[in-house]
């Protein structure tokens, strides 16, 4: 009688728990999409066309298209060639912000995008594969009137991929040709309010460089930027949410050390993830504001894959320890088959990353995908990852079954067992279906959310109100998987209650008073859990 009420005040307390991680739940998707902006905002950039004729009799080699300092600028390459002016004598220059405005250190990063509009022409056709040559530089000041900085200066080749829509005849000349966008740049910060962009098409006849790109009229890009609203509604979450797991992993570890026996397999690698959550929730970005951290996207990008790499490893264990029947547990090297694709898929995307925005640390003009072999090899790492990534959920799902067909198996032994210890076993494959139930709705709501993201316009408007519906995805998600990772350290820390004389007196001649935890492999201080020696009962049987 006692086992059954205690197992039943344990359900309430369960409920209660899980109801407070539901409110937290929806604050969490509410502060995204009622009061954080969209998480970026996209800039389109004209460049001006300046002629530098003199060239390195500036007094600077850096030409602003507008200001008290202008360059001389044309409208059109037919104004150049009347004024007999040289193709490797004009620059393309962009300023950032536009005028009147400045950029901020809370926009995070700037990534541009290039078109190029390219028109036809009988005698100056765009060939087929053609490739255009890029003499880049950018720079910076922080006041109109200081001189600029140089950041870097690179020499890009990018692909052109054109398609024109009429045939190339007479008539047709003038029209343009539909090209697919280039990446442009990428920085890991916005230190300075102001940026300055340079481009020069260099001609080489005799090397063949930007001969056969067609007439190119116009260079535009588009600046995309995180918004500081958005930016500070991050950072406060990152803020919040960095103690509360903390102390969690404090409260679970201090559980677990007042155990007389070591720390079991499961319970290390919850360990583990709960410190994957703190390396990615710890507000570094908060020094961002004050320093010209350029590392921060490729620091993010290997905070996420650490956890990912932590969930993904978790997910195998879990279901692991629950297999019954299973001989070897405990032991991470008896799941080296599942958490080896994890390993390389991991390793492979690590590469690829470092082979993209590590090099941009130095060059921010570098894309991997611009030529072939980069392109290659980025695929190659791709595949790699996803086939790892099959394999992966292979083993998951096949685990997942082994373990709900040992359960099943299991609970032919319920009925011989007093009420209040079959109770207890019943609400233990309760909460062990429950977390498994938690853990399908939340990958569910991650990829639910994320092709809602990507399909709709980015908000719902509902009357005066206006949902951001990107930034909900990416505060509701955030804050879903630290709550996942937090509702695991609270169901999974060891007890030291008592269920009294009807528990600690077993069916199965099993001496227990302390309170059985959710999985299957912890261990008494006497010898392994009463569920363990019920499954090993029944398998020598």
């Amino acid at each position: 009688m006692a086992g059954a009420i205690i197992e039943n005040m344990s359900t309430k307390k369960l409920c209660i728990v899980g109801g407070i991680l539901l409110v937290f739940q929806v604050i969490a998707f509410l502060v995204g999409g009622l009061i954080a902006p969209s998480p970026t905002t996209a800039v389109p950039y004209m460049s001006v066309k300046c002629i530098d004729i003199r060239k390195n009799h500036h007094k600077t080699k850096w030409l602003m298209p507008w200001g008290p300092n202008h360059c001389e600028k044309i409208k059109d390459f037919d104004e150049a060639m009347s004024r007999q002016i040289e193709a490797n004598d004009i620059v393309f220059a962009v300023h950032v912000p536009l005028p009147s405005k400045e950029m901020s250190p809370w926009f995070q990063f700037m990534l541009f995008i290039m078109q190029l509009d390219i028109a036809f022409k009988m005698d100056n056709d765009l060939k087929e594969n053609a490739e255009i040559t890029l003499d880049v530089s950018l720079a910076y000041r922080d006041d109109m009137f200081d001189d600029w900085e140089e950041i870097a200066h690179a020499i890009e080749i990018r692909k052109l991929k054109c398609t024109f829509g009429s045939p190339k005849t007479l008539e047709s000349e003038g029209r343009h040709y539909d090209c697919d966008f280039l990446p442009f740049m990428e920085i890991g910060s916005v230190a300075h309010k102001y940026y300055l962009i340079n481009i020069r098409l260099p001609v080489n006849e005799r090397k063949g460089i930007n001969v056969g790109i067609g007439e190119i009229k116009d260079i535009r890009l588009v600046g995309i930027h995180q918004n500081g609203g958005f930016t500070k509604v991050w950072f406060a979450m990152k803020t919040f949410l960095t103690p509360s797991i903390l102390i969690i992993m404090v409260w679970y570890w201090r559980r677990i050390t007042l155990m007389t026996r070591a720390p079991v397999l499961l319970e290390k690698v919850i360990f583990a993830l709960g410190i994957s959550m703190t390396f990615i929730n710890i507000p570094v970005e908060w020094f961002s504001i004050g320093f010209d951290w350029t590392w921060m996207l490729l620091f993010g990008d290997i905070r996420q894959g650490i956890f990912y790499a932590m969930l993904l490893s978790f997910w195998i264990i879990f279901c692991g320890e629950h297999m019954m029947d299973q001989n070897e547990r405990n032991r991470l090297s008896g799941y080296w088959k599942q958490v080896g694709p994890i390993a390389v898929g991991s390793f492979c995307l690590f590469i690829f990353d470092m082979c993209e925005r590590g090099v941009q640390l130095k060059n921010p003009f570098y894309s991997i995908w611009t030529t072939e072999v980069g392109t290659e090899l980025a695929m190659a790492f791709i595949i790699v990852a996803g086939i790892c990534l099959c394999l992966y959920f292979l083993f998951l799902c096949f685990m997942v079954f082994q373990v709900f067909r040992n359960i099943s198996g299991k609970q032919s032994s319920l009925p011989a067992m007093s009420k209040a210890r079959r109770l207890h076993y019943e609400g233990l494959i309760f909460r062990f279906k429950f977390l498994m139930l938690i853990t399908l709705a939340c990958a569910a709501m991650t990829v639910i959310f994320f092709i809602v993201s990507q399909v709709t316009e980015g908000h719902w408007k509902w009357g005066d109100i206006t949902i951001q519906a990107n930034s909900a995805f990416f505060t509701g998600i955030y804050g879903m998987w630290n709550l996942y990772v937090f509702a695991l350290m609270f169901l999974y820390a060891p007890s030291h209650k008592n269920y009294g004389e009807d528990q600690s007196s077993g069916d199965l001649g099993v001496n227990s008073g302390e309170e059985l935890q959710l999985t299957t492999t912890i261990t008494h201080v006497d010898g392994p859990t009463e569920v363990y020696k019920l499954a090993r009962k029944e398998a020598q049987e």
